[in-house]
């Protein structure tokens, strides 16, 4: 599903954001990518959907060898890969069912097709009855599920999800890892980026730690250990 070989990124003047990086995350997998700031860890998630583009090695996800992605191919890419950041990224002046369509709307889908594919990703993420409601209007839990509503639009085969829940309370915080655990069930890839030590330890799934931009460790019903 996704495949890094001996992937390197360095950024100007010579500051190494990864290095070396061999990995092979398999179809319908749920995997926590851990480590300190500044370890690489975003970085690497950005590789996987073309946002950062390696300085050497090779990417492949999907069997589609991503290493040199063309500029008007990467809309396409997108469209397999959803993407969860820490910021919403909501648009303010639309409601909750408008910023879902919205990821529609700019992929040239039908009005009709929109009409049916917004309920159902707002069903998936509990959100049913608050389709009409504004950011503003939502919790900061809520507001993350209206973007993974989002992600989900296009029936993604990956879920990459960038510290999700880094700006949530607990409560809102298990919301949405138990979200990411129903979505993997799915059968949707689940690559959640992280530095939250308890969620990790709960999931008991694959855990790889980044440390200095290289893997130490990569461990199956993993734990993440400071």
């Amino acid at each position: 599903m996704i495949h890094f070989k001996n992937v390197s990124k360095t950024y100007p003047p010579n500051i190494v954001g990864i290095r070396n990086i061999n990995l092979h995350i398999r179809p319908g997998e749920f995997v926590s990518i851990v480590g300190q700031s500044g370890t690489g860890k975003s970085t690497l998630a950005k590789m996987m959907f073309a946002e950062e583009r390696p300085t050497s090695g090779e990417i492949a996800v999907g069997g589609w060898d991503i290493t040199n992605i063309r500029e008007h191919d990467v809309p396409l890419l997108r469209r397999q890969i959803g993407v969860v950041f820490q910021d919403f990224k909501l648009l303010s002046q639309k409601t909750v069912s408008e910023n879902v369509a919205f990821a529609l709307e700019v992929a040239g889908v039908s009005n009709r097709r929109i009409r049916e594919v917004v309920p159902q990703v707002l069903k998936i993420v509990n959100l049913s009855d608050k389709g009409d409601r504004y950011p503003r209007q939502l919790s900061g839990g809520e507001a993350q599920r209206v973007v993974v509503a989002r992600s989900l639009v296009h029936r993604p085969k990956i879920l990459v999800a960038d510290e999700p829940t880094g700006n949530l309370d607990t409560i809102h915080t298990r919301e949405i890892i138990d979200l990411l655990k129903k979505i993997n069930e799915f059968g949707t890839t689940v690559v959640l980026v992280t530095h939250n030590r308890e969620v990790v330890n709960a999931l008991k799934k694959r855990v790889i730690t980044l440390d200095d931009g290289q893997i130490t460790s990569d461990v199956e019903e993993g734990r993440y250990r400071l």
